[in-house]
């Protein structure tokens, strides 16, 4: 049996031990030992990414401007890039600078050449810190997958985005007629209740771990902005 190899760690917020993890090629990012997210069972972060582009792939001269909120192992920045042509112009904000060197080197035949494409500013900062000046310039699109969903683990303070203020601040990030799509570890009444209350149209879309998974394990709340909101 192959041994797990430790490539990297780095302290959260929060004190935690986070740590870059390979085994028999396939590559983990654990807190405290806990599993965070795992290149095998990828597919929830790609749908994240395909869900959210389905309209702004349909933007007027091809040239959306788009939000991710967490790099982790690139899958859902992977997925936005296929379903988006080469006029569009993609933020993907991450917390920790070594997430992203993590993906420039260790990752980098995994989805870190993403990272050199054209299209791609990589910027480190708090997803909530973008949201809130978004408002100024919203996107097209906006797809959030931070920390674990309303579980918060890596940062206590994320549990403030998904806060009704902080549905708020997603909301009007976004342009009329697009859409935010936020990825949960679990069935969130909470998350579809708040974004409904700030004015978005919401869907529930069930994700499976991986493709020929049985069961849906995490979901995805997709949720429009009607095209005759007025900037507040």
């Amino acid at each position: 049996m192959k041994p797990n190899l430790t490539l990297a760690e780095t302290k959260t917020p929060n004190g935690a031990r986070m740590t870059l993890v390979e085994h028999d090629g396939d590559f983990c990012i654990r807190v405290n030992g806990q599993q965070l997210m795992h290149s095998a069972v990828s597919t929830s972060e790609a749908l994240l990414g395909v869900l959210g582009c389905e309209k702004a792939s349909e933007v007027k001269g091809g040239a959306p401007r788009v939000l991710i909120g967490g790099l982790g192992l690139g899958f859902t920045l992977k997925s936005v890039l296929e379903s988006l042509g080469p006029k569009a112009k993609v933020d993907v904000a991450e917390l920790f600078p070594e997430i992203v060197a993590w993906n420039r080197t260790f990752l980098l035949g995994l989805n870190g050449k993403l990272l050199a494409d054209p299209r791609v500013n990589v910027i480190e900062k708090d997803v909530r810190a973008l949201l809130q000046r978004a408002g100024h310039a919203p996107y097209d699109a906006v797809m959030l997958d931070i920390d674990n969903g309303t579980t918060a683990m890596v940062k206590q303070e994320n549990y403030a985005l998904y806060s009704e203020s902080g549905m708020k601040f997603i909301a009007a990030a976004v342009k009329p007629g697009g859409r935010a799509a936020v990825w949960s570890a679990c069935p969130d009444i909470a998350i579809e209740r708040r974004l409904t209350k700030a004015g978005l149209a919401v869907k529930a879309v069930p994700a499976k771990l991986y493709e020929n998974a049985k069961r849906f394990a995490y979901m995805i709340y997709v949720a429009d902005k009607p095209a005759g909101t007025v900037a507040r």
